[in-house]
């Protein structure tokens, strides 16, 4: 029974108190849109400073991750175009470096140059 006038007790308590709460309420409310109406364009130039950030000049290029391993793709591609850069130019005189390099192997620099080219064919994991 003592918690029955306890809860009564609680209950007119709240009652005696609810016209004052709704009207703070209500005079709360009345201010609110004042309020928010004056800080919103503060909020918003604040919060666009925040956003936009100074902006940083860009790398003239970008450099791509070169995939490694089995075939490096860049160093692939750049060897075939200047491998096809050098035919295309030269077409005319190759017959010519082929015979410049046959006599150059034939006389008396050529025991240097086979010296040099078996130590390169050494080095590589290739066998001829």
């Amino acid at each position: 029974m003592a918690a029955k006038k306890r809860k009564a007790k609680k209950a007119a308590r709240k009652a005696k108190r609810a016209p004052a709460r709704t009207a703070k309420r209500s005079a709360k409310k009345a201010k609110r849109p004042a309020r928010k109406a004056a800080k919103r364009p503060a909020k918003k130039a604040k919060a666009a400073a925040r956003k936009a950030p100074a902006r940083k000049a860009k790398p003239a290029a970008k450099k791509k991750k070169q995939i490694v391993g089995e075939g490096d793709y860049a160093a692939s591609r750049a060897f075939l175009k200047d491998q096809s850069g050098f035919v295309e130019k030269n077409k005319a005189a190759i017959p010519a470096m082929g015979k410049e390099a046959e006599k150059a192997l034939e006389g008396p620099e050529g025991d240097s140059l086979r010296d040099a080219e078996a130590t390169a064919a050494a080095r590589s994991r290739d066998t001829f």
